[in-house]
């Protein structure tokens, strides 16, 4: 596809083409395999992005100069020597003969490879606007630790959104600037005062920023705080759906949204429920606090399914992503895997990425004749003196400099912070120092200062990653100074083995450290420093922006692949289609998440586990299952792993049949509780199995264990989510294994089923898929069944060794070579059982029955002797449930619920989509039974023609037309032929 501008625009990573769209023109005709794992697609895309750059650098030496848009370098100008330097001048003139998109040193795009859009969505522009009149700006360039990092990025065709840091309420003023701010690539969000004191000022700043950086809520009077609260959180969410509308407004198809910090923490699930293919990334600055922190947080939980939306959530280190992964874990229950965060199948891939600088803009500015004359001034200024010591033998022979970036000089907790460290400044020197500077620092004064530094001392408290450290590193090519680093430093992780790590809060060993620091012999100054440069010229912003990217591109491939195993969602309109032209039902429906109702755990509410340990049926299914129970055409089981009691105490007053135990045992509501169990069960050890689960039941808080009579089941659910460690839960289970494997079941003919927070222990062949044979067999015999079935529906939240249910029902394939169906496979599995070491009796079944044909003979045995169907049940024998079936594919429904790969054949979201399912069946099934839904018009005709109409009622549709009778599946049917 192209785009207005004319630019072709090619998505990437996609399922039909893995391999990058950056690559060169001859590399895309390459004849070389695909690659298939994860880690052969990003060597493959890692390798076309150095030969990418190697190509997009020899065009560049062609190009002479030029201004260029803000990713790149802001503004720069082009040098003889090569070197990309800042104008004199800090403001830019927006609405001046600025160049295009594609002007400057990528202007010749015609004969290169078409980029990946790249849509960057911050809380704030690389600039800041200047209004200087009705319908003109100015531009200044804006200062911060991401408009730093994102400097040279140049292998993707990039958009940056976010607002420009002024209120512009008419319209007039927002065109203009959209305008100017177009020409740097920049797409303005426009936010009001408001909007801007409760989102930024109030819920980032206030409550956000303190909280990542482990400085905790504000205490502040209650009320007040929960009023505050409130008005700010609602602010912040209205604020991301404004950046989501300008961001859907300029998506194209194949574009990435990179989602930047915790100011848009909710942008993520914005996104998606507008458009849930756009690839969508977030990534947060910050330090993530523990999960202890984070869950004192009032809208933890929204904050965190919000940002799980992304499809790729990355920081700075591996603790920080550990910490997400644990809050996700243990606030919201989901499932941590070493990849990220799973929800029902949905897998949001979470990962670090260290953060760097472009590291060759700062080597090149040391060769520049302003940074040389800067570092000659430095040093005869003070020469003779080290610099940053407290010392009293190094009195007046340090200059100590404390270097601030001015950002949010709006907020006033950063106004009083600023005049807190010119208090501390000017109380060092008075009582230390002879002199006080306080001066800003352009670009080349900063990398000068860096060149001359003995010791660099990076005390932070806490820190996302911390960039003055690296560019410090950069700079040193000469010095080889030492770096001094909080271990609290996002940085410590990257630079920690050159650098010396101190915790900020000992100061004595901060001090002895910066004495090693400035007596450290020449040649270990040397070996540190080697270790930091080659680390921060690897490690650039541009690889760091590229890594994500292309980590982005192929965790959609991935999900793509995993949605390939994935069932499509149920066709509920074919389903309830199906059903109402059908003559005999079967509904087989789990219990537990499947018909119970939902337990409200919404806005971060403490999980009730008694409340979710006490199954209840949703109250909204109760009356249109009462309607489904008392369609003679309809019958329905209730097949759940949950004992007899609890089916009884839910389903006690409806007309069905409830399978308790995984259909172990079997009764209909009006009748007495009968056992399908094989016979000889081998049940002996249960006792050996019970001590272990007591054991390990006493020794996991908020963990219990159901003793059942064919199962026993320990559950560990909430030991997860309570426990002071998230992966408690998982070793104990671990642990419980194996006492398991190397004691009671070493020998036993039992199955271990490993559900999400649960381990079961039953006996072998203990399944519903196994059972519903013998449960059929058995409805047939109570004379419930009163003619073939031929609409099935079998809905579940079923675990994997269960799910053989699923794949019982699907209809024979026809004569001919074709795979063994699922029934045959259960048989087979089966008659294996009798040769069994334990003396397990089979519960074998023949090969279903056939149905003969109803012929003019049999019509007028109908009419005699009644149905043949009847003579047919009286020949069947014990376990012969599938002979029951008379089942086409079309009339064959089986629904997995809950996003997860499965064998069913569709799926369904949730409990609340099984309610609006079953509703849609209820209601078409009273409509067909109630009176005037069904009518037949006698027409005067032969006795073996009503004969033959009688016979032919189990279809739908008859038509009688010249005298000849022709039946139809549907009305449908009827409705093609007659046209």
């Amino acid at each position: 596809m192209t785009s207005p501008e004319g630019n072709s625009i090619s998505p990437t990573n996609s399922l039909d083409e893995l391999q990058s769209p950056h690559r060169l023109e001859n590399q895309c005709n390459s004849t070389s395999s695909i690659p298939t794992t994860r880690l052969e697609r990003l060597l493959r895309e890692r390798e076309l992005r150095k030969s990418s750059k190697s190509f997009y650098s020899n065009e560049e030496s062609k190009d002479s100069n030029g201004d260029v848009d803000v990713f790149g370098n802001i503004n720069d100008l082009c040098l003889s020597d090569g070197e990309r330097v800042p104008r004199d001048e800090d403001v830019i003139e927006g609405n001046a003969s600025a160049n295009h998109l594609i002007d400057g040193c990528w202007g010749k795009q015609d004969s290169r490879v078409p980029k990946q859009r790249l849509l960057v969505v911050a809380n704030r522009l690389p600039v800041s606007a200047i209004r200087k009149s009705e319908d003109s700006w100015a531009l200044e360039i804006s200062v911060g630790g991401l408009v730093s990092a994102l400097l040279g990025i140049n292998e993707f065709e990039a958009r940056w959104i976010g607002w420009a840091g002024v209120n512009v309420p008419d319209e007039i003023g927002q065109r203009s600037l959209t305008e100017a701010l177009a020409e740097k690539r920049c797409i303005p969000v426009f936010l009001d005062e408001e909007i801007v004191h409760q989102y930024y000022n109030g819920y980032c700043n206030n409550i956000l920023w303190p909280l990542f950086h482990y400085l905790g809520l504000p205490q502040e009077d209650r009320l007040a705080t929960t009023r505050s609260f409130q008005s700010q959180f609602a602010a912040y969410k209205e604020a991301n759906q404004m950046f989501a509308d300008v961001v859907n407004e300029h998506y194209r198809d194949g574009d990435v949204v990179w989602c930047h910090d915790y100011h848009l923490m909710f942008l993520p699930k914005c996104l998606k429920e507008h458009n849930n293919k756009m690839k969508v990334g977030w990534f947060l600055h910050t330090p993530f606090p523990s999960s202890e922190i984070h869950r004192t947080l009032p809208s933890r939980s929204e904050l965190l399914r919000s940002v799980l939306a992304a499809d790729l959530v990355g920081f700075h280190t591996y603790d920080y992503a550990r910490h997400f992964v644990s809050a996700c874990t243990r606030i919201l229950g989901l499932e941590g895997t070493p990849d990220g965060v799973e929800d029902q199948g949905k897998l949001t891939r979470v990962a670090a990425f260290p953060i760097g600088i472009d590291s060759e803009r700062f080597v090149r500015a040391l060769e520049l004749p302003q940074v040389k004359d800067h570092i000659k001034e430095l040093k005869e200024r003070f020469a003779g003196r080290k610099f940053l010591e407290e010392n009293p033998i190094w009195r007046d022979k340090v200059v100590l400099v404390q270097i601030a970036v001015p950002t949010r000089t709006d907020v006033p907790e950063y106004q009083k912070l600023s005049s807190q460290v010119h208090e501390i400044v000017g109380r060092i020197n008075g009582r230390f120092g002879s002199l006080t500077a306080d001066r800003s620092l352009d670009f080349h004064a900063l990398c000068a200062l860096y060149a001359v530094t003995d010791v660099a001392l990076v005390t932070s408290l806490r820190d996302g990653m911390n960039l003055v450290s690296y560019e410090f590193v950069a700079c040193q090519a000469s010095k080889k100074g030492v770096l001094i680093l909080s271990e609290f430093a996002g940085a410590a992780q990257s630079l920690g083995a050159g650098a010396i790590l101190v915790n900020p809060w000992n100061v004595t060993e901060v001090a002895a450290s910066i004495g090693y620091a400035l007596t450290m012999p020449a040649d270990e100054r040397e070996k540190r420093h080697r270790h930091n440069f080659t680390h921060v010229t690897t490690h650039t912003s541009q690889e760091w922006a590229e890594t994500f990217v292309s980590e982005l591109n192929d965790t959609v491939v991935e999900a793509q692949l995993r949605t390939r195993q994935i069932p499509p969602l149920l066709p509920k309109q074919k389903a309830v289609e199906r059903y109402l032209h059908s003559n005999n039902r079967l509904l087989i429906l789990g219990f537990n998440a499947t018909l119970t109702g939902p337990v409200d755990n919404t806005q971060g509410r403490r999980i009730d586990q008694f409340k979710e340990m006490e199954l209840k049926l949703h109250p909204d299914l109760k009356e249109p299952l009462k309607r489904l129970c008392d369609d003679p055409k309809t019958t329905i089981i209730i097949l759940s792993g949950s004992d007899r009691n609890v089916l009884d105490e839910n389903f006690g007053e409806y007309n069905l049949w409830l399978a308790a135990e995984h259909g172990m045992f079997l009764r209909l509501t009006t009748g007495d509780w009968m056992t399908t169990m094989p016979e000889n069960l081998n049940m002996d050890w249960v006792d050996s199995v019970k001590h272990v689960f007591e054991y390990f039941t006493e020794r996991t808080p908020r963990s219990h264990f159901e003793l059942r009579e064919t199962s026993l089941v320990w559950n560990y659910k909430y030991a997860v989510i309570v426990s002071s460690d998230v992966e408690f839960g998982k070793l104990q289970s671990k642990d419980l294994l194996q006492h398991l494997w190397t004691g009671p079941i070493s020998n036993a003919s039992v199955d271990v089923v490993q559900g999400a927070r649960s381990v079961e222990v039953r006996a072998v062949g203990v399944t519903k898929g196994a059972a519903i044979d013998r449960i059929l067999g058995e409805i047939v015999h109570h004379c419930e069944v009163k003619a073939p079935i031929d609409y099935v529906l079998c809905v579940g939240h079923f675990l994997p060794k269960d799910e053989d249910i699923y794949t019982f029902f699907e209809p024979e394939l026809p004569a001919g070579p074709a795979p063994t169906t699922a029934r045959t496979k259960i048989a087979n599995s089966l008659n294996r059982l009798t040769s069994n070491s334990t003396g397990l009796a089979a519960f074998c079944r023949k090969a279903p029955l056939s149905y003969p044909a109803p012929d003019k003979r049999a019509n007028s045995n109908f009419m005699k002797n009644g149905t043949w169907w009847s003579r047919m049940r009286e020949k069947m024998t014990m376990h012969e449930g599938s002979s029951v079936l008379d089942l086409k594919g079309e009339n064959y429904f089986s629904c997995a619920v809950g996003r997860k790969r499965s064998n069913a054949r569709y799926l369904l979201g949730s409990s609340a989509d099984v309610v609006s399912l079953l509703n849609e069946v209820a209601t078409v099934s009273g409509e067909a039974s109630s009176p005037g839904a069904s009518r037949l018009v006698a027409l005067s005709c032969d006795p073996w023609r009503i004969e033959r109409l009688c016979v032919s009622l189990s279809s739908r549709v008859i038509r009688i037309s010249n005298g000849r009778m022709t039946t139809y599946a549907s009305e449908s049917d009827l409705a093609r032929e007659t046209e």
